[in-house]
């Protein structure tokens, strides 16, 4: 082991995913000496803009914040140098980072991205991983270039994704491996212990921002393809479907042997066991418009849906 000595890190990141990466950092004593984070969004509902979590984690411990609406100008260019960090560490920011930022610290800029690269880059990599079926998934740190998450990787931790996996425990379980992984890795690469790894050619896949017109079931696919789209929506945007006009959202389901030939999307029983192109899905936990998220048999016990009607 070497010693420790603390580094002169410029943080970069937005949501929830950020903070536990950023909060390692600073409670390893090393000096963050700002935070860069999106600007402040409308929300709630007066739509008054309200700062993201990275912002105000980074405001109660005491560090400066910077909002900038792009890093393209002479300008926040300058400003950044003028910090003069040792490294950035970037974890999903949400902003591209020009060359110029990219050349400032003498350590590089370093990204944390959720997926084993180069599968998975891009905006959504924890759902695209739960909806297409991988049996694992993981986090990379990953020495930045200018192309997009295409940089040499520094380190790597893995981990399988189960059958109970949503978007949102995953979500939970990377951010707080990738914040031990950042810890462990920014030492040894500060002391030149590691040789970057250039990412193969092969085996890249993009995992596109997902779009809530994404999120509309289609029964005709098998049980197992819907279950997946339901986990890797959940808790957003929310899978959903249509019961008699009205929209549902599906937060959690169970495949099951559904009866042979029945019509997708058919309801089977009077406990919205919902057929599928192959087999079936229990429906367990769902939202109505307006309304918080249930278990499906509390939802059915004020708003009943009968065997034989259809969903769309």
């Amino acid at each position: 082991m070497h010693a420790f000595s603390p580094l002169r890190i410029v943080f970069m990141g937005t949501p929830d995913f950020s903070v536990p990466a950023l909060k390692a950092l600073n409670d390893a004593g090393h000096e963050v000496i700002a935070v860069y984070t999106q600007p402040p969004r409308p929300a709630g509902r007066g739509q008054a803009p309200r700062p993201g979590p990275v912002a105000r984690y980074a405001t109660e411990a005491g560090i400066p914040v910077f909002t900038p609406v792009s890093l393209k100008g002479a300008e926040e260019q300058a400003r950044f140098a003028a910090l003069a960090p040792d490294v950035a560490v970037v974890v999903a920011y949400g902003l591209i980072l020009p060359q110029a930022v990219l050349d400032v610290p003498p350590l590089g800029c370093l990204n944390l991205h959720a997926s084993l690269l180069p599968r998975w880059r891009g905006a959504a990599p924890i759902q695209r991983a739960i909806w297409a079926g991988d049996e694992e998934t993981g986090v990379a740190v990953m020495k930045m270039e200018a192309g997009l998450d295409t940089g040499p990787v520094l380190a790597v931790r893995r981990t399988p994704i189960s059958a109970e996996d949503t978007a949102g425990t995953l979500h939970d379980r990377l951010a707080a491996m990738g914040a031990e992984l950042l810890i462990e890795t920014l030492p040894r690469w500060a002391a030149g212990e590691i040789v970057p790894q250039p990412q193969p050619e092969e085996g890249v896949t993009y995992a596109e921002k997902i779009g809530k017109e994404e999120g509309r079931i289609d029964w005709r696919q098998p049980a197992e393809a819907v279950s997946r789209q339901i986990r890797a929506l959940s808790p957003w945007p929310g899978a959903y479907t249509f019961v008699e006009g009205e929209r549902l959202k599906v937060l959690a389901a169970r495949p099951e042997q559904g009866a042979a030939g029945a019509v997708p999307g058919r309801v089977l029983d009077d406990e919205l066991l919902i057929a599928c192109g192959e087999g079936a899905l229990r429906l367990l936990r769902v939202q109505r418009p307006g309304k918080r998220p249930m278990a499906a048999a509390e939802m059915l016990r004020g708003r009943p849906v009968a065997a034989g009607t259809r969903l769309g």
